[in-house]
């Protein structure tokens, strides 16, 4: 995205003049190799996307990827830093956990910053709903998460410490408004200039999203879902990918894995689904291309530097720290044969050894296909070497080889140890289109047409396996619930949906958690979830040091925290 270095030009610029011998050094310039491109409103807009980088490069809490998979049917702990820990044992959670306090200042501090844009007279149209967008996108994170939650639509031009909040249809409106405009502002992304800014199709997705999650206490916004989401589908802008493309033709892999490889994520780059991508920079003439140090791999990808003959390397993920498993449900409950969204390029669910010039080993293996502990009985044993499946301890199990989501796999040859994720964020893709749309028919009773849509993704994946089965995959209305759509989120999403806001929204948080603290609890070494409070834990609490500095109105805390 080059925000960095655009932002970093812009504060040297502003030490430009200041020897110079007249009070025209007070007048304010704004200096930048970017020529015209760069304005004093665009560098306001600018920074509106580096806000939601830094949330994308959260580090000081190594575990935030993990709060919004972590204690639902997603996620499961690994090798956890801290702060995610509350999201699977309920009863921990409180108004001071730092991952909740850290979405709730950043989301309000967008809104701070999109609240100064808005009214500017200098903003064009398209300027204007930019900014608005991104208050809406912020408001509508803020109201699944808290419920009634603080409007602020002017600037906040002094101290105040008599902040309420305003019922969620209140706000609704207030994003509705927001994102209508910016439908109407925004450009098609086949016009934007720079392909990383926000599109109308971009306010589409989220004011469908808002729909759907306000359809929950008024049906009728279901249909407006569906209105509103129908033209990205068949507007033409956008294509499923289905064919192997971009700059890892000649390595394994297949084309669903090809999205998320880094270098080739961008629609310069060949892909064809981004609505929304988030870009980071690996270059030498940009410092600092990352905002933060994104901890995504490290959250999602097993350690498995940590078996003897593996190295760290692009084409398995770089360096993990298993800070994060998936569930049990998804790698075991819910992907039928065929699908290529379940491959090994996709679900790692083997290693195979890649050292160069490892000699090999032999391991005593015991009836699991665990290596054999002392006292353990020994079931075979095997000399592995270069290119084999490697073997592995039970233990290491939860940390250091488990089936593992790859879409947040990268290397950095110059970050061998792997402290900060360099890869472009998919903030939007096409393919959710189609499970929003069915989604909001699914709710309107249009069953036949829900089963249209999740088809359209399933024939994209499995597309290999209807060389042997024509049916592989299909499904019709029978099928379809809001059950099966939410496992097809999962299927088509997982490592890229917050898992946690989307139960929220759609008021299925408690049955899934039930679901997994139940069918498919996680064994006998600990209890995965627990503590969960269905009148209690379906919205976030307020944090207390924003309660505690209100000391001139009430600003009231949820049930239970």
């Amino acid at each position: 995205m080059k925000l960095n270095k655009i932002l970093y030009t812009l504060l040297a610029a502003s030490t430009i003049g200041l020897t110079a011998c007249s009070d025209s050094y007070l007048d304010e310039k704004l200096f930048s190799s970017y020529g015209n491109n760069v304005t004093d409103m665009n560098a306001k807009l600018l920074g509106l996307h580096q806000k939601v980088g830094g949330l994308l490069g959260t580090s000081g809490q190594q575990g935030y990827p993990g709060i919004w998979q972590d204690g639902t049917d997603v996620g499961a702990p690994g090798d956890t830093q801290g702060v995610e820990v509350p999201f699977f044992k309920y009863m921990q959670l409180n108004a001071e956990n730092g991952g909740v306090n850290t979405l709730w200042s950043t989301l309000y501090s967008i809104i701070g910053a999109a609240n100064q844009i808005i009214p500017d007279a200098n903003a064009t149209p398209e300027q204007v709903a930019e900014a608005r967008f991104f208050r809406a996108y912020a408001y509508n994170q803020l109201v699944t998460g808290w419920g009634d939650v603080p409007l602020l639509l002017e600037t906040v031009t002094k101290p105040s410490t008599d902040f309420t909040r305003t019922a969620v249809a209140e706000v609704d409106k207030a994003i509705e408004e927001d994102l209508l405009y910016a439908i109407d502002n925004l450009p098609d992304i086949k016009k934007l200039k720079v392909l990383n800014r926000i599109t109308k199709d971009a306010a589409r997705m989220t004011l469908t999203e808002a729909y759907l999650r306000m359809g929950m206490r008024d049906k009728s916004y279901f249909a407006k879902a569906e209105q509103t989401i129908t033209p990205v589908i068949s507007g033409g802008d956008y294509k499923l990918i289905t064919e192997r493309y971009g700059k890892f033709t000649g390595e394994g892999g297949d084309y669903y894995s090809d999205m998320f490889r880094w270098g080739n994520q961008r629609r310069a780059q060949g892909n064809t689904e981004n609505i929304w991508l988030f870009e980071m920079e690996l270059d030498a003439n940009v410092p600092n291309g990352t905002i933060g140090a994104p901890q995504q791999r490290r959250n999602w990808t097993a350690a498995f530097h940590k078996i003897a003959g593996m190295v760290n390397a692009d084409s398995i993920g770089g360096r993990g720290n298993g800070r994060l498993r998936l569930s049990n449900y998804v790698k075991y409950g819910i992907f039928e044969p065929g699908d290529i969204r379940n491959s090994n390029y996709n679900i790692r669910r083997t290693m195979y050894y890649n050292k160069p010039k490892w000699a090999g080993a032999t391991y005593n293996l015991n009836a699991q296909g665990y290596i054999a502990q002392s006292g353990e009985a020994v079931a075979k044993t095997v000399t592995v070497k270069l290119g084999d499946a490697a073997v592995i301890n039970a233990k290491d199990t939860l940390n250091v080889m488990y089936p593992h989501c790859t879409k947040w796999g990268g290397y950095d040859p110059k970050d061998d140890f792997g402290w900060a994720l360099v890869k472009d964020f998919p903030m939007m893709r096409f393919a959710e289109a189609y499970l929003f749309r069915a989604e909001a028919r699914c709710r309107q009773g249009n069953l036949k047409g829900a089963a249209e849509d999740i088809n359209v993704l399933r024939d994209r994946a499995f597309r290999d396996a209807r060389l042997l089965n024509p049916q592989a995959g299909k499904v019709s209305e029978k099928d379809i619930n809001m059950d099966f759509i939410l496992d097809e989120r999962i299927r088509e999403m997982v490592g890229e949906e917050n898992r946690r806001f989307t139960l929220m929204r759609t008021g299925e948080l408690t049955n899934r958690v039930n679901m997994m603290m139940t069918k498919w609890a996680e064994g006998t070494e600990a209890k995965r979830i627990e503590g969960y409070d269905p009148a209690k834990h379906t919205l976030l609490p307020i944090p207390l040091s924003d309660i505690q500095l209100n000391k001139d109105a009430e600003l009231k805390q949820n049930p239970g925290y």
